[in-house]
Parts: C-alpha cells; sequence; structure tokens
C-alpha cells in the first residue's frame, strides 16, 4: 500500500497532470466565489473536455476544481451574507457580522487556514479509509439515516436566534416546503398550486439566495451603508495572521469538525449542504461562552469551514469502493469515472490503488495551493466591506438572479428568488431565524425518503430497535437539551452589541403578522393533506400539526409585546408606524419594487438586457452616482452575461418578447446573442 501512496504522489506531479490541476484549481476559485455556481455546476462545464483525456489528468482537473470550491465560496459568505454554495451556509452566520465589525480579513485567515487543514485531513481520512469502510458504510441503511435527519432537526434549536418555539416552528414550515411536488412514494403531487414549475419539489438555489442574498443587500441599498459598520482605520484585532491564530488556538474544534465532515460526507445523501450546520451546532453546543455565537464569533467559521473541505474527501470513500455516490457532485464524478472505464470497488483498491492514491494526493495539494493563493489575495478582497454599499448591491444583484437562473432556467426561478427574499427579510425583522428553514427543507426531502423505505422494509416501525438508531435518539434528547440550556443562559447574559445575531431581533408587530400567515400555511396544508392517501399525507402532516402547536405558543408571546407596543405608542396606528420604521419597510417596498420591475422587465426585453439596465437605473436614480459610472458598471454586467454565462456557458435565455423579433431585423454582421 505505501508503494501505491507513492506512486499516486508521483503521477500526480507528472506533466501534464500538475498543469491540469493548478487550472482546475483557478477555475474553482472563480466558481467557489461566485454566488449560485459551485462544484456541480464546474463539473457538469468541465467532464465534456476530459473526454479523450488520461485518467489522471482528467480527474487532477475534475478534483482541482472540486475541492476547492468549499474554499473561496467563503468570499461570499463573509463579505456578502450568501451562502457562495450550499457548503458555506453555516458560515454567514458569524462571518457577515465579523465582516460588519471591519475584521473580514480576520475571518478570512481563519476560514482558509482551517479550509486546507480540513480538505488534508478528509484526505488522509479517505487513504486510511478506503480498506476498512465497508462496515460503517453497511451499518448506515434507510432506518439510521431518517434518525439522522430527526438529530439534524433537533438541533436546529442551537441555531434559533433567542427563541426555541420560533426555530422549530421555522423548521416545521422548512419540513412542509420539501413535501411541494410528487411524494416519493406515489404519483400525486402535493401542493403545487397547478404550476409544473413546482411539481418536481421547490429548487434549492433560489430559495436560499432569497432567504438570505436579498435581504442583506437591500439594508445595504436602503441604509446606504458599507458591509462594514466599523470605518476602516477604527477596526480593531481583525487582521488576516490573527484569524491564522485563531484556527490553531481552536485546534481541537477544527479537529472535531473535521471529522465530523470526513464521516458524515461517507454517508449517501447527505454531504456538505448538511455537514456545515452539524458542525456549526456541535460548535454552539460544546462551547462554553456561547454568548457570542451569531455576532461573530470566530468558532462560528471555523467549525463549518473545517467540516465542509473534509466532506470532499469523506464523500469519495463510498463512491470509489461501491459506487454509491456520496452527493450530487459526486455522482457526476463516477460517471467520469465510468467514462475513463474504470469501475468503482475493488479494483480502484487492488489494480487501480496508485490511481486511487492519486486522487487522495489531488485533494491535499488542490486545498493547500488555493488556501495560500487565497491567504495572498485575501487582504484586497477584503477591502471589499469598506467599499459604499450603493457600489455592491448591482452587482450581487446580478450574480444572485443568475445564480437563481442556473437552478432551472425557469422563469419561476426569479419568482422564487424573489418571493423568499420577501420572506427573509420579514423573518429577519420579525426576529424569525432563517438557518432552520433551510436546513430543514434539505433534511425534508432525505427524511421521507428514508421513513418510507425503512416502513415498508420492516413492516411498520419494528426498525426504531436497531441498535445504531437508538444511539442517534439519545444524541438527539442530548441535543434538545443542551440547546434549550444554551439558549436559556443566552437570554440571561446582557448581549449589548450593535450586530444583532440572526433571529434574535426584537419587532412583536412584524413577528404577529408573520406567525398568523404561518399558522395559515399550516393550517390550509392540513386540511389540503387529508384528502391524500396515508403514504402521501404523513409528512405533510408530520410537519403542520407540530408546526401549528408550536406557532400558537410564539404567537401568545408575541402578542404580549405587540399589546403592550400598543399601549405604549397610543393605538394600533403608533404602534405599527413605530414597527414600520424600525423595519424600514418603506425602503424595502421601493426595492422590492425595483427587482418586481426587473423581473416584468425580463418578460419583455430578456435577461442580457433587464440586468444591466438594472444596474444604470439603480447606480443613477438610487445610488446617485453620475451616467459614466453607471453605464461603465452596466456595460461590465452585460460583457459578463454575454462572455461568460452566454459564450462559455451555454446557458440558456428566457424566450422574451423582444427575442421574437429583434434577430430579423439586426444587420447579418451583428450576432443575436449579444442581445438576446
Amino acid at each position: 500500500m505505501f508503494d501505491a501512496l507513492i506512486s499516486g504522489f508521483l503521477m500526480v506531479f507528472q506533466w501534464p497532470a500538475i498543469g491540469f490541476l493548478g487550472l482546475g484549481v483557478l477555475i474553482g476559485i472563480w466558481l467557489g466565489a461566485v454566488p449560485g455556481l459551485g462544484g456541480v455546476i464546474g463539473l457538469v462545464m468541465l467532464l465534456p473536455f476530459t473526454i479523450g483525456m488520461e485518467p489522471v489528468p482528467a480527474f487532477a482537473l475534475l478534483l482541482g476544481m472540486f475541492a476547492v470550491t468549499t474554499t473561496s465560496d467563503t468570499i461570499a459568505s463573509v463579505l456578502l451574507g450568501i451562502p457562495g454554495t450550499a457548503a458555506s451556509q453555516a458560515t454567514i452566520l458569524d462571518g457577515y457580522p465579523l465582516a460588519q465589525k471591519g475584521q473580514a480579513a480576520r475571518a478570512f485567515g481563519a476560514a482558509f487556514t482551517v479550509s486546507a487543514f480540513g480538505g488534508v485531513f478528509g484526505a488522509l481520512m479517505l487513504a486510511i479509509s478506503l480498506p476498512l469502510i465497508l462496515p460503517l458504510i453497511t451499518t448506515f441503511a434507510s432506518p439510521e439515516l431518517f434518525m439522522l435527519g430527526v438529530l439534524g432537526l433537533a438541533m436546529v434549536a442551537s441555531l434559533s436566534g433567542g427563541s426555541v418555539l420560533k426555530g422549530l416552528a421555522v423548521a416545521c414550515l422548512g419540513v412542509l416546503m420539501s413535501t411541494v411536488g410528487y411524494a416519493p412514494t406515489l404519483a400525486i403531487p402535493r401542493f403545487y398550486f397547478g404550476a409544473d414549475y413546482l411539481i418536481d419539489n421547490l429548487p434549492l438555489i433560489p430559495v436560499v439566495l432569497g432567504l438570505f442574498a436579498i435581504p442583506e443587500v437591500m439594508e445595504l441599498a436602503i441604509r446606504n451603508v458599507s458591509i462594514s459598520r466599523v470605518p476602516k482605520d477604527q477596526t480593531e484585532g481583525g487582521g488576516l495572521m490573527e484569524g491564522v491564530k485563531d484556527a490553531f488556538r481552536h485546534w481541537w474544534l477544527a479537529t472535531r469538525c473535521a471529522i465530523i465532515g470526513t464521516y458524515v460526507g461517507m454517508l449517501p445523501g447527505l454531504g456538505a449542504a448538511v455537514v456545515d450546520w452539524v458542525a456549526y451546532g456541535h460548535a454552539v453546543q460544546s462551547a462554553k461562552d456561547k454568548s457570542q455565537f451569531g455576532r461573530g464569533d470566530i468558532r462560528g467559521v471555523i467549525a463549518p469551514e473545517a467540516a465542509n473541505n473534509a466532506t470532499r474527501g469523506g464523500s469519495l470513500v463510498p463512491t470509489l469502493a461501491f459506487g454509491i455516490p456520496g452527493s450530487l457532485g459526486t455522482a457526476i464524478l463516477l460517471g467520469a469515472l465510468l467514462q475513463q472505464g474504470l469501475r468503482p470497488g475493488p479494483d480502484m483498491l487492488t489494480t487501480e490503488l496508485p490511481l486511487t492514491f492519486s486522487m487522495v494526493w489531488m485533494i491535499a495539494i488542490a486545498n493547500i495551493a488555493v488556501s495560500i493563493l487565497l491567504m495572498f489575495w485575501s487582504r484586497q478582497v477584503a477591502k471589499v466591506a469598506f467599499l459604499p454599499g450603493h457600489l455592491i448591491v448591482p452587482g450581487v444583484i446580478l450574480f444572485v438572479f443568475m445564480g437563481a437562473w442556473l437552478g432551472g432556467a425557469s422563469f419561476g426561478d426569479w419568482i422564487s428568488c424573489l418571493v423568499m427574499g420577501i420572506v427573509g427579510f420579514i423573518m429577519k425583522r420579525g426576529g424569525w431565524p432563517r438557518p432552520p428553514l433551510i436546513l430543514a427543507l434539505i433534511l425534508g426531502r432525505l427524511m421521507e425518503n428514508s421513513f418510507q423505505i425503512a416502513t415498508r422494509a420492516h413492516d411498520g416501525i419494528g426498525w426504531v430497535t436497531r441498535p445504531v438508531v437508538l444511539i442517534i435518539f439519545a444524541l438527539i434528547l442530548v441535543t434538545i437539551v443542551l440547546s434549550v440550556r444554551g439558549i436559556t443562559r443566552n437570554k440571561q447574559a446582557d448581549l449589548g452589541t450593535e450586530i444583532a445575531s440572526e433571529g434574535s431581533e426584537k419587532n412583536p408587530i412584524i413577528s404577529v403578522f408573520f406567525s398568523v400567515a404561518m399558522l395559515a400555511v399550516f393550517a390550509g396544508s392540513s386540511i389540503q393533506s387529508i384528502e391524500w392517501p396515508g403514504e402521501v399525507r404523513d409528512f405533510p402532516l408530520f410537519a403542520a400539526i407540530p408546526g401549528m402547536a408550536l406557532v400558537l405558543f410564539a404567537l401568545i408571546i408575541d402578542a404580549r409585546g405587540a399589546a403592550g407596543a400598543v399601549s405604549q405608542h397610543g393605538g394600533l396606528g403608533g404602534a405599527f408606524r413605530q414597527a414600520a420604521d424600525q423595519a424600514v419597510l418603506s425602503g424595502a417596498a421601493v426595492f422590492f419594487g425595483y427587482l418586481i420591475i426587473m423581473l416584468l422587465g425580463m418578460l419583455l426585453i430578456g435577461q442580457k438586457i433587464v440586468l444591466p439596465l438594472f444596474i444604470f437605473v439603480y447606480l443613477m436614480r438610487w445610488g446617485g452616482y453620475g451616467w459614466r459610472v453607471a453605464f461603465g458598471y452596466a456595460a461590465g454586467g452585460w460583457v459578463l452575461l454575454v462572455v461568460f454565462y452566454d459564450r462559455v456557458m451555454s446557458l440558456f435565455w428566457y424566450p422574451s418578447w423582444l427575442s421574437d423579433w429583434l434577430p430579423d431585423l439586426l444587420p447579418t454582421w451583428l450576432p443575436a446573442w449579444l442581445f438576446v
């Protein structure tokens, strides 16, 4: 085995493999940093280029790109509060508050250090675990996967800001949203409202981008502030090397989370979209002082970044050893494996062992290389936190809506993104935590599939006595107790700070309106579910009935606060005006008006014109910039749309009204793809 390990190392450094590895790393940095792209899209883009290549250079290109997107996605998560990829969703909870404090460089230093460690650790665990992993993989069947999903939902209490009730209620909403579309066992569509767009589940990317990105970007626009709320010359303790020192100070946390990332990544169906929440929840629950989580605690950056990079190595274990993809990305890598004439299974652990170990080295080397590169560039990238907000907003909106479009190239993706942006804004202003909704949306699909398979395979719920199921159940109880205790202690502490944590804002008037809306959703879905067969209605009711109870309790608590606000401001009108001013509803309405006009404009003139036009109008009318700046910025956005999204990615564009007649009017020397 040692000879195979050395042979694999030498194979990576032969030309052209090392060149393709470097190219993959550079491409991965870009794909991870742009919201909505990520490693899966990169694999889809690069896979055709590997046809006809030798196996080692082909996988050097693919793995070099795929391994580093979970490092570069930290850039958007920290600077913009937008998950660069699904693997960095939890990083925003403390990364963005650090940027608001002017400590983006510190967050980068810690994140890139533990990302390199996590990636190398995951690769080493891949090398060690390949011959030994069969008993572990076969232990986790559908019952265990279902219980792991329940454990993940139990952890939402630690992500719930100041209210366990609200966190669990939002989690129920996320599970309910995961049931949109066809049921897994019977071809009966649920909650699709006659729209074909919703018949195949609610897409994750538009939901995530809308829920997190639009509210944060809108705040920059309305308040006309930079990302950092602290002037550059007044920041303290926020340097790059301070973040590196933080990573070494919390080495044991990074190690534990890397272990979590490696072994959760090995479980098919979970992957990086879940493991960062698991690692973040572990960091919160294992910390003695939880008061700063969600307000800029560096441990909230270290934990998910160490875990999500380790996942890359872990997810390759079942792919190579058994042909079972651990995630969507590894499913594409499995296709690349078969394309090269290789078969997963015993051959990859015997005759092809040097090639297998070369993949291990590719992951390790790529993670080290990207961390070094981003360390050099991070000082310049961190300066974005001090730019005027109006210069950031239009560019981010372009990436957000194009990222949403990449999910399914449907007008429904833009509508979903905008609707979830409105929902995310109301949740943020009303003190409702957003992370539990995303975690539940991801886990809900896995849980329902696993539950139905387990129930059929064991003729009911006899699977609850399986040893691993009982162990996970005990972990669920411990998790709930620790989470409730931690939030109770935080409530008792004086947490006066300028940066509010997720779900901690106090606006009972807004919260009551959102509670009533959630109650209506849960009640309506329950009534509709009753008509369906048992296998179809089980999970909607599993989410809706507890959700109604939790929302009712939260509504009672908020109603008391709202009554106090009404009494204090001399009536409902005065209380609502004060709540609206606190939540900047008027500015939000104008901003959402801009976005609605942009969506309607897409129907008429298409994305290639409406997005640059939005940039131009925004900078001129809202930002107050001159036409030269506005036109130059808009022209840059148009070039990006045409060159990258159209020519490189060959993206399908919406067939607008303009596209029906403009090509016939253009001269033959002017290609229509420049405009439609």
